[in-house]
């Protein structure tokens, strides 16, 4: 197996891991953030590098392989996915948002699917997908060192944060805004570019 693949399982690993932090009971804060958020997020960034590097290598390296190119998006929404899921559960997300990215994933995988079965045809990723991933990425970076822990569009229409807090808030806001927007977007495009596959 060669090393891209070896960093897409690593990332995968480190998922489960990711979840599992918050039942150690690990107490206390580091400027005002839970150690526990640090150290989800410290996980998050490494495994969000990762998909940054395996790609690299892979095409520097003519390593691109078949288990790649289905692990490497699937590692990626898992990574994604669980992330978002931890802060909902903490009350630090709309679940709406989640949802938009979940019901995007099962649209791009069924039309996948069926470019795989009719001979793999590609559908090229548009500009809205590498918008998606990298604002997605950044927001959620931003959010597991949101101080105060408060639910990012509450506390931005509320207007009750100040200083530090207020810019990390309307920063992970905005580009969480942009990330739902460019899901969308780039969902409707396989949509778009893929409707000749379902015309049978």
């Amino acid at each position: 197996m060669n090393l891209p693949n070896k960093l897409t399982i690593f990332r995968i690993i480190l998922v489960p891991l990711m979840v599992i932090v918050p039942f150690l009971g690990v107490k206390g804060d580091l400027l005002g953030v839970p150690i526990t958020y640090i150290i989800i997020n410290l996980i998050f960034i490494i495994a969000s590098y990762t998909d940054h590097l395996d790609g690299k290598l892979a095409r520097k390296n003519n390593q691109i392989t078949t288990f790649g190119k289905f692990a490497d998006p699937l590692a990626d929404k898992i990574l994604v996915l669980a992330a978002m899921l931890i802060l909902v559960e903490d009350g630090n997300l709309p679940a709406w948002i989640p949802i938009i990215v979940i019901f995007r994933e099962f649209v791009v995988s069924g039309y996948r699917l069926i470019a795989a079965q009719k001979g793999g045809q590609v559908i090229a990723a548009s500009i809205w997908g590498k918008l998606k991933t990298v604002t997605q990425m950044l927001a959620i970076i931003l959010m597991f060192i949101n101080i105060n822990g408060t639910n990012i569009f509450g506390a931005f229409i509320k207007g009750n944060l100040s200083g530090i807090e207020l810019i990390i808030n309307i920063l992970a806001t905005l580009l969480m805004i942009i990330s739902v927007i460019a899901t969308i977007f780039s969902g409707w495009d396989y949509i778009k570019n893929g409707k000749e596959l379902l015309k049978d």
